[in-house]
């Protein structure tokens, strides 16, 4: 499995891009594509106090309601 980074689609795009490692490491990109493997390494180093935590926040769908 691997998660797809795309800062433009980031719910808190500029409010948190100055502590995201992702910003940290490489700037903001306009999309990385991080495996499960490397992102396991990331959370090592960020536990560690090394990095700062990925902070990507995606949008998610509501619940559907129907009107009656």
């Amino acid at each position: 499995m691997t998660t797809t980074i795309d800062c433009d689609t980031c719910l808190v795009r500029g409010l948190a891009c100055h502590d995201c490692v992702v910003t940290v490491l490489l700037g903001p990109p306009p999309e990385l594509t991080i495996d499960d493997e490397e992102l396991r390494a990331l959370d090592v180093l960020a536990d560690e106090g090394l990095v700062p935590r990925l902070r990507l926040v995606q949008p998610v769908d509501g619940p559907e309601i129907e009107s009656a």
